[in-house]
Formats: C-alpha cells, sequence, structure tokens
C-alpha cells in the first residue's frame, strides 16, 4: 500500500477533490502549540455542531479504524519493526489485533451503550422518571507512550470515538517511524475536523490549552507534570503509569510452565512494557529451579544467540539503551544474559540473582529485557514487600495453591492482578484496567472506555402534577408541615433508605 494514495475523509464527506492529497513517504512535521489551538479549536467548533452525536457518525468512524489497520497491516508492521525491530507476530498480536477486537466490540455494543440508563423508582418517584444519559465530553486528548505505540494511542482512541468525542492524538516522538504512519493514515480514514493527530514535545504546554479529557500512557514523572498542568484548568485525566510490577513464584507450582509465561511477558519486545513482570519474588526452596527454567526458555525462544533470532527486539533509542546497561551492570549478578552492542541498542535478555532492595535496578522502573529475581522464605515476606513499595499497575502470582493466590489478590493493592500467567488482564475488553496510587488513575478498555470518555448526566424528568404534596417544602415553614414531612420520612427510611418529598 506504501505507494497508493487515498482520498481524505472530509473530501470524500462533502464530495470534494481539491483537498490534499496524503501519500506516505512524505515527511512528518512537528505540530507546534499555535498549531495545536487551531486544531483545538477546529475539533471544538466541530463538536459544538452536534458533528459526533449520531450513533451512524461513530459506527462509520470505528469501521474506518479498523480498515485502516487492515489495509495498512504491512505498514504497521514495517514501522513498529523499524521502530523497535518488533517481530511482525508481535506488531500484530499485540498492537494490531487488540485495537481491531476494541473497535469491533464497540461498534457491536454501541447501541445499548449509547441508551439512557434508568434508576429504580421508590415511593416519592413512582410518578416521575429518573435516569442517566451519557454525553460525550466534548475534544479530549490522548498521549501514547513508545512502549506500544499503536495501541497506546488507538484503543483509547475507540472509547473516545464510541462516546461521541473530537479527538486529538499524540504518538511518542521515540517510536518516529510508526509516529509518522498515524500522522499521515488518521486524517485519510477518519473525520478531518473532529480528529487530529499532533507530534508534540511538550505535553504540558499544550495540556494548558485546555481539553475536556487528557488521557495518558507513560512514565510517572511525564506523567505527573501532565497531571499538574491539567489541574490548572481543571480537566479530567486518565493516567495508565509504569511502574514496577511484582511477580511472586511460590513453591506449590509449576515451575517450567511459570517459566515459560514470565519469560515470554518480561522478554516480549525487548522488555520494553508498562504491565510485564518487573521483578520476582521467588521462594526460596524453588529459586534455583526457577532461573534454570529461565534459561530454558530463553533458549527455547530465541536461540543460543539472542541476537540472531528474528522473534527478538531492540532497544528503542539509545538513552533507554544506556539507562537499562547502567542499571544492569550494577545491580546483582547475572544469571542469563547480560550482552550489550551499543551499535545495535542490543541487550540481551537478562535474568540477575542476588539482588538486593538497594540495587539501582530495584530504585527504578526498567524498560528493558532485564529481569530481577528476589528470594523470599514464605508468602508473608513477599506480601510486605509489595505492600513496602509504591502501589504498581500489576501484581502478578504464580501458585498452584488458591489460598495462597487468594491472599496476594486480597492483601495487596494494585491496578490490576492476575494468577498464574501475565498481561493478559491488561488486554481483555471485558475487564478495566488502570492505576491505583502512583500508578495512576482511571480506566479503560470496552464499555469502560466509553464511560470514561462520558459524562454520565443525572436527569429527572417531572411534571407539575401533585402539587398537594409538594407545596409542604415551601414557606411559610410549619411545624406541621415538618412533623408531615418527618413522618413520611420515616415510612420511606424502611423501605427505600431516604425521603424525596420535596
Amino acid at each position: 500500500m506504501s505507494g497508493k494514495t487515498r482520498v481524505c475523509y472530509s473530501c470524500q464527506r462533502n464530495g470534494r477533490l481539491t483537498c490534499r492529497r496524503t501519500r506516505l513517504g512524505e515527511p512528518c512535521l512537528k505540530t507546534y502549540s499555535m498549531e495545536c489551538e487551531g486544531l483545538l479549536r477546529r475539533a471544538r467548533v466541530t463538536f459544538q455542531a452536534g458533528h459526533t452525536l449520531k450513533e451512524s457518525f461513530r459506527v462509520a468512524q470505528l469501521e474506518a479504524v479498523v480498515q485502516m489497520l487492515e489495509e495498512h497491516e504491512s505498514d504497521f508492521v514495517d514501522a513498529l519493526g523499524k521502530d523497535l525491530h518488533k517481530p511482525r507476530f508481535e506488531a500484530v498480536v499485540s498492537e494490531l489485533i487488540l485495537v481491531k477486537n476494541e473497535a469491533l466490540y464497540a461498534i457491536n455494543n454501541l447501541k445499548k451503550w449509547m441508551q439512557p440508563q434508568h434508576v429504580e423508582r421508590n415511593l416519592s418517584t413512582t410518578l416521575d422518571e429518573c435516569l442517566m444519559v451519557s454525553e460525550p465530553l466534548g475534544v479530549v486528548f490522548i498521549v501514547g507512550t513508545w512502549c506500544s505505540p499503536v495501541e497506546t494511542c488507538l484503543v483509547p482512541l475507540v472509547g473516545a470515538i464510541a462516546a461521541g468525542n473530537c479527538a486529538i492524538i499524540s504518538p511518542s516522538e521515540c517510536t518516529a517511524h510508526t509516529a509518522e504512519l498515524l500522522h499521515r493514515l488518521i486524517p485519510i480514514y477518519l473525520d478531518n475536523e473532529c480528529f487530529h493527530v499532533i507530534l508534540a514535545r511538550d505535553f504540558p504546554e499544550v495540556v494548558e490549552l485546555k481539553f475536556d479529557h487528557v488521557f495518558f500512557t507513560g512514565n510517572r514523572s511525564e506523567g505527573t507534570r501532565i497531571a499538574q498542568a491539567a489541574a490548572r484548568t481543571l480537566t479530567p485525566v486518565t493516567l495508565i503509569l509504569g511502574g514496577k510490577n511484582p511477580c511472586y513464584v511460590d513453591q506449590d507450582c509449576d515451575i517450567a510452565t511459570t517459566a515459560q509465561r514470565i519469560a515470554w511477558a518480561r522478554f516480549h519486545n525487548a522488555g520494553q512494557s508498562l504491565v510485564a513482570p518487573f521483578y520476582i519474588l521467588c521462594h526460596t526452596t524453588v529459586t534455583a529451579r526457577l532461573v534454570q527454567a529461565l534459561k530454558c526458555c530463553l533458549t527455547q525462544f530465541y536461540g543460543s544467540d539472542p541476537r540472531e533470532s528474528s522473534s527478538y527486539g531492540r532497544m528503542v533509542n539509545l538513552d533507554i539503551f544506556n539507562r537499562t546497561k547502567n542499571m544492569l551492570w550494577r545491580s546483582g549478578k547475572v544469571a542469563v544474559g547480560g550482552q550489550v552492542i551499543e551499535a545495535e541498542k542490543y541487550i540481551a535478555p537478562t535474568v540477575l540473582t542476588e539482588v538486593t532492595e538497594s540495587d539501582p535496578i530495584m530504585q527504578q522502573d526498567i524498560f528493558g529485557p532485564v529481569l530481577p529475581v528476589l528470594t523470599v522464605n514464605n508468602v508473608d515476606e513477599a506480601i510486605a514487600f509489595i505492600n513496602k513499595q509504591e502501589k504498581p499497575l500489576c501484581v502478578y502470582a504464580y501458585s498452584s495453591n488458591s489460598k495462597v493466590i487468594t491472599r496476594l489478590m486480597s492483601e495487596t493493592s494494585s491496578g490490576s492482578f492476575c494468577s498464574n500467567d501475565s498481561i493478559l488482564q491488561s488486554l481483555m475488553v471485558a475487564l478495566p484496567f488502570g492505576g491505583v496510587g502512583a500508578s495512576g488513575m482511571g480506566s479503560y478498555h470496552g464499555r469502560y472506555s466509553f464511560d470514561t470518555f462520558s459524562h454520565r448526566k443525572s436527569c429527572l424528568l417531572r411534571s407539575t402534577r401533585f402539587e398537594c404534596v409538594t407545596y409542604l417544602r415551601y414557606p411559610p415553614y410549619e411545624d406541621r408541615n415538618l412533623s408531615l414531612m418527618t413522618w413520611a420520612s420515616t415510612l420511606s427510611q424502611k423501605s427505600q433508605g431516604w425521603c424525596h418529598i420535596l
């Protein structure tokens, strides 16, 4: 598809063929705050005109997202390969299919989501109508991250479209080829007045332009700056923030399967993931067996030299490479891997043992293929260790003992939890995914994305009848009226818990 042109959405919609066509391969320009302000103004005018309110419009845009991914699958795979050396399998499964699943799920459920939700009636509202109406927020700002540049831009966009918003999307400049591809394709497939792609560096400056919601995926420091900028304009935010996701391996577990699932989760995309296990808390009696099993898995996955494997990625840039390399060499003992090649931004899949809590790799977030293994004597130590840290985005536990799983799930706090596997809980359209505390706020996926980008407006529809009852609330206030209202409240509390005679 890379040599073809396609008329932009606005030209198709308006029957015009005079606007500029976008050709893949053209240079992608940076977007500055003045341009951002102009795009925001255009999107707001379009939103206020009610262009996004109809179900048919939203469905058409969601279908266009699916069409874009299907028609340009090879272009996305190529861009992700250039940015992250991401294998085709990972690009399709962990990026493109996830977005398509979200879009198709939204298309199939949108009519139900858009319907008003009626509230249970009580004695005082028997003749009234109480309902909640989901209305779009307006123009939202979506900031993706380089770890999963397609998924973190387009899955939130699906929710924003389904809820009836206009959106401005900012892919990460670290994954420049993917960002440029989105910059070219979205204007071709989606409405040019409602949806825009910008390539910004100073996100807080853009946030201060005043959006109706900001959805950010990335690291904590940048997320904090965005939240502070949003607070100055009272803009609500959803933050999906990276952190150190713990993984407890119990003495009672299938070591071979556990090692396979952890190795896949930690080392896919060369360890560049917000949701992968970041360190293992391993029961001391099985540590040696687990490390040996991880070594065998890595050989099985990537061969004797992962550098030669077409299934293994590279670091996104030299800054991330050097940061990860420095932490690796100053922490614990290398049990598996450890090789680095700066010219290729290559770090071998690495397992560290004899790691202590004070090691550099345990003090900073890891966005690379390094897996520290710490030992604990029992599940109590593991829970205590996890609870000493900031609340993570994910907690993982591997055990065949259901009581151990229940304890980890109920006695730790995290954005999500998964037993005997990793990452999958963050991908399901039926489950909300998001952080808590230091790992963020808000959630998304499926219906939860729709709710994130909607305002649930409370509506009470009443008539002017029955003034013979409601007159009791009017001045001048009399003890007799108060006695009647108190008596009615007593009756109401027995059945509904409150009196709404007012």
